[in-house]
């Protein structure tokens, strides 16, 4: 199946990208989160999951296919394995091993009464399963961050996993839960930041009687440094402090402590993008530089009328690629920013199904390896499915 997007650039239309749907139903099929390459090295598989239902939360029996789109083959779904720890906002962590992207894969699971990590070679079928479930893997594949996906499953609906009780349901911020680090190649592990340790680093009073959580989690390009979320209930909603440590858990930053931080990208050791709230200025996206109180307005007059994205930096850091959430069409816009030469170019509008609960659809694109394509998940044919968009006429305008 294929179709054309509008596509504009800085409101002058361009011809539209060539895009594809790369997997159709009647099963629904979707990669998950932003940060991630979906595509392998060579570029020929995707990875996706497939399940055969869209509208409701899985339960801890809903098994999800993960499987292979061959793009060399007519896009055909292989099936590699099934698993029981996946969210319809992330999946199952799945993706390809950042030491072997050719033909080693990455996803979460649940057995024997715990979630765990599970490494498959994609052609032989073997497997060697950890003992902790990953939220982040380190770019050279070495190193792991894990966290609790039950409480989060509780807290964050949409982001953890079901099927298993959080041991700590009753403690506010335990001293003994939080942020672990893996060792991928034994399995060892240690908890490296509590979640009372964060409650203690310069407490707020709306902390004081309330749940706390961690939420997603990014290694560094030179894996020395993750960022990471720590979240708490206020009233009906939550209040989010961004933080960034070395991966031991030292020389922990807080780089945002007003109110709201959502998606971000590490631009390169020392900066990262973050959508996110400051009091004096507003909601904009905005460049942090690590360790320091300095931070930049990013694409102003471009971005910060369309609200919070997923945003992420191509492979060659010279574009943004973010999208939007449902506007009064309940369309979702897909878009690139380039902010050294301050050109947006928009790549398409997509009707998003109104499931504006934990199941809902957002785009979440991704680059492929090669920095001229991109992958989506969106549900505006009435079902979620995978599109593959190229974008390689844009990316080379900019030269």
């Amino acid at each position: 199946m294929a179709f054309n997007s509008q596509c504009k650039q800085d409101g002058d239309t361009m011809n539209s990208p060539q895009t594809i749907a790369v997997t159709t139903g009647p099963k629904e099929h979707f990669f998950g989160y932003y940060d991630k390459f979906s595509d392998n090295r060579s570029g020929r598989y995707v990875l996706c999951h497939e399940v055969a239902f869209n509208d409701r939360p899985p339960t801890g029996e809903d098994a999800a296919r993960i499987g292979l789109i061959d793009l060399e083959a007519g896009n055909g779904f292989g099936p590699l394995a099934e698993t029981r720890a996946w969210c319809w906002q992330q999946g199952s962590m799945l993706q390809w091993h950042p030491a072997e992207p050719e033909h080693t894969i990455i996803h979460n699971d649940r057995r024997d009464g715990q979630f765990v990590c599970v490494i498959r070679d994609i052609a032989s079928g073997k497997e060697r399963v950890l003992p902790r479930p990953v939220a982040a893997v380190s770019r050279d594949g070495k190193k792991a961050l894990s966290l609790n996906f039950a409480r989060l499953a509780d807290e964050r609906p949409g982001y953890g996993y079901a099927g298993l009780a959080d041991p700590w349901a009753k403690a506010e911020a335990p001293d003994d839960d939080g942020l672990y680090l893996m060792d991928m190649e034994t399995g060892d592990y240690k908890l490296i930041i509590s979640l009372a340790q964060i409650v203690a680093f310069a407490p707020q009073p709306t902390m004081a009687g309330v749940k706390h959580w961690f939420n997603h989690l990014l290694f560094s390009p030179d894996d020395r440094r993750f960022i990471f979320l720590h979240r708490w209930r206020h009233g009906t909603g939550r209040l989010t402090r961004l933080f960034t440590a070395d991966i031991d858990g030292g020389n922990i930053c807080c780089i945002n402590d007003h109110d709201m931080s959502s998606h971000f990208d590490w631009r390169d050791p020392e900066h990262l993008i973050v959508f996110a709230k400051r009091h004096e200025i507003g909601a904009r996206y905005f460049l942090f530089t690590d360790r320091t109180d300095r931070l930049d307005v990013i694409g102003d007059e471009k971005l910060t009328s369309l609200g919070d994205g997923h945003c992420n930096y191509s492979p060659d850091r010279r574009w943004i690629l973010t999208d939007t959430y449902p506007n009064a069409q309940k369309e979702r816009k897909l878009l690139l920013y380039h902010p050294g030469k301050d050109v947006r170019a928009d790549v398409g509008d997509y009707y998003s199904v109104p499931w504006m609960t934990e199941c809902r659809c957002d785009l979440h694109p991704r680059w492929t390896r090669d920095g001229r394509r991109l992958t989506f998940d969106s549900s505006h044919t009435g079902s979620r499915q995978v599109y593959l968009m190229d974008v390689g006429r844009i990316v080379d305008s900019a030269d």
